[in-house]
């Protein structure tokens, strides 16, 4: 029989995407993907790799809300008792979970227990979530060589295998990136980001429209815009004479991703990862109101490597992302210099890496 493994995501693609490419890794080395989530991640999850959903009970609290604490606390234990049932049924091999509320009843059930159990983060700083179990799983995997806010007590275990990517974003590792011709196209890519987008959505065009001429005539911009403000950014970029495909949703990111000769966006662990392994040299705006800042220490680990520039929102305006963009784009051997930096921290096979540790964590077997 082939092994099963439990698969406990859900919450945002950030947590989704990563498990669904190691779910992938793992079906082709011959194993069986079972998701644990909660009822409605687990609904929605038609193209997961899964051969079998389970919908657990799950729910967050905000911080000083206690009557919230103990309803989230009351849907937790229930998702847990939920798991527990179906684990006895199919006896999984290992639990890997991936962060996020939706995740903590199936991990917890697998380690009540006494099985196999990985935990992956995808953030420079460690999640809430994360944060409770790590002591009490077997391996901790994670993105970035940082990894703050981590308990002291697991150093031991943890492992960089980096951020599990979708294979069309793979394969971008082995396209050299080109940098911009004299007088040649200039190509810009702006990612929305679905937290936070408006801000991106408005100060973008208007930046642009602020470069001299001759570069405003040499960029072709492909940006990511909230749909209520993709008019108001069309008429700026006519008027500023600027070549610009403009749509809410770019579903052929891997291809924009390996023209582009700059990208500007958010600075989520997937966004940061792919961009590292793309070699897209980047401006970076952490989302300011993310917990514990972990968009900002993603952001900077890019930075640090020389791959990005950062822009905290607190010190961003329309001319100082007009000056940052022309400061870049008219220095093509910056670019390449910021390519190279950002694929020294690239993992391309993070997929592999991870699907190597849960299978040598799943080898442990259970513990009586």
């Amino acid at each position: 029989m082939r092994k099963i493994a439990v698969v406990a995501a859900g919450g945002t693609g950030g947590h989704l995407f990563p498990a669904q490419a190691l779910s992938e890794a793992l079906i082709a080395r011959g194993w069986r993907i079972v998701l644990a989530s909660d009822e409605r991640v687990a609904a929605m999850s038609e193209n997961f790799p899964a051969e079998e959903r389970i919908g657990l009970s799950a729910r967050t609290f905000k911080s000083g809300d206690p009557v919230g604490m103990v309803l989230a606390g009351l849907a937790i234990f229930r998702g847990i008792l939920q798991a527990r049932a179906a684990f006895a049924r199919i006896n999984p091999s290992v639990v890997i979970g991936f962060g996020g509320y939706p995740s903590v009843p199936g991990l917890l059930a697998g380690i009540s227990q006494n099985r196999p159990t990985v935990l992956h983060e995808q953030n420079a700083v460690m999640g809430r979530a994360n944060r409770r179990l790590a002591a009490h799983v077997r391996a901790v995997a994670c993105a970035f060589p940082v990894l703050q806010k981590a308990p002291a007590k697991i150093q031991g275990k943890v492992v960089v295998v980096g951020n599990p990517v979708r294979p069309e974003i793979q394969q971008l590792a082995d396209i050299p990136y080109l940098p911009p011709e004299p007088d040649g196209n200039l190509r810009l890519l702006i990612t929305g980001g679905s937290q936070g987008a408006r801000l991106l959505s408005e100060l973008m065009p208007a930046a642009i429209a602020q470069l001299p001429e001759g570069l405003r005539h040499r960029l072709k911009v492909q940006q990511q815009t909230r749909i209520e403000s993709m008019d108001t950014a069309r008429r700026i970029y006519a008027n500023a004479n600027v070549q610009a495909e403009i749509a809410p949703f770019f579903r052929d990111m891997a291809g924009r991703l390996s023209q582009a000769h700059l990208v500007v966006g958010r600075s989520g662990a997937g966004s940061v990862c792919e961009f590292a392994i793309a070699g897209r040299p980047a401006i970076l705006v952490p989302l300011a109101i993310a917990l514990d800042d972990d968009q900002g220490q993603n952001a900077k680990v890019m930075a640090d490597a020389g791959g990005a520039q950062v822009a905290r929102e607190d010190q961003l305006s329309v001319d100082t992302m007009a000056n940052a963009l022309a400061k870049l784009l008219t220095n093509p051997e910056r670019l390449a210099r910021m390519s190279a930096g950002a694929r020294r921290i690239a993992m391309p096979d993070a997929a592999e890496r991870l699907a190597d540790l849960v299978e040598a964590t799943a080898a442990q077997g259970r513990i009586a």
